[in-house]
C-alpha cells in the first residue's frame, strides 16, 4: 500500500463527503499524491411515460444531474482544495458502489476516503450503507470518515 500514489475521494455533495474531502486534501497534499474527485449520477429506472406538456423528461433530467454535478465538482475542486494538489475529476452514471469499485480498478487506486453517514436502525436497513459495501468490496484499503458529532 506505502508509498500511495493516487487517492479516490467519492462524493454525493453532502457535508460528510466534505468532511472526508478536508481527509482526502490533506492526505494527497502531505504525501504529494494525485486526487481522483468523483461523483456518481444515479441512473433513473426507465418507465413508459407519456410525451409532451404532462410527460416527464428522463433524458433532459439526467442531463440536468450530469451538469449539476460537472458544475458542483469543478467548484469544490477551485475553492476546497489546495493548487498544489493534482487533480482529476470523474464523473459517471450508475449505481454507486459499482462505479467505485470500477474506478478504483481501472485507475489503480491506492487509498480510497469516503465519509459515512451515520446512519442506524431502520434508515441503515432500508438504504444500506455505500460506505459499508465499498469497504467490502474495494481493491484498495478505503479510509472512512465520520461526519462530525452534533452537539447537543
Amino acid at each position: 500500500m506505502l508509498p500511495f500514489k493516487k487517492i479516490l475521494w467519492p462524493t454525493d455533495f453532502s457535508d460528510p463527503s466534505l468532511e472526508a474531502l478536508h481527509v482526502a486534501s490533506e492526505m494527497a497534499s502531505r504525501f504529494s499524491v494525485e486526487l481522483y474527485v468523483m461523483h456518481v449520477v444515479s441512473s433513473l429506472p426507465v418507465v413508459s411515460a407519456p410525451s409532451g406538456p404532462t410527460g416527464f423528461d428522463v433524458s433532459l433530467y439526467e442531463e440536468e444531474l450530469q451538469e449539476f454535478a460537472e458544475n458542483s465538482i469543478r467548484e469544490i475542486i477551485g475553492k476546497k482544495i489546495p493548487k498544489n494538489i493534482k487533480t482529476h475529476s470523474i464523473i459517471t452514471s450508475g449505481h454507486a458502489v459499482d462505479e467505485i469499485i470500477r474506478e478504483a480498478e481501472e485507475k489503480k487506486i491506492d487509498l480510497i476516503v469516503l465519509a459515512t453517514h451515520g446512519e442506524t436502525g431502520w434508515r441503515h436497513l432500508i438504504f444500506g450503507s455505500v460506505a459499508e459495501k465499498v469497504v467490502r468490496m474495494a481493491p484498495c484499503p478505503v479510509l472512512t470518515v465520520h461526519p462530525p458529532k452534533k452537539e447537543e
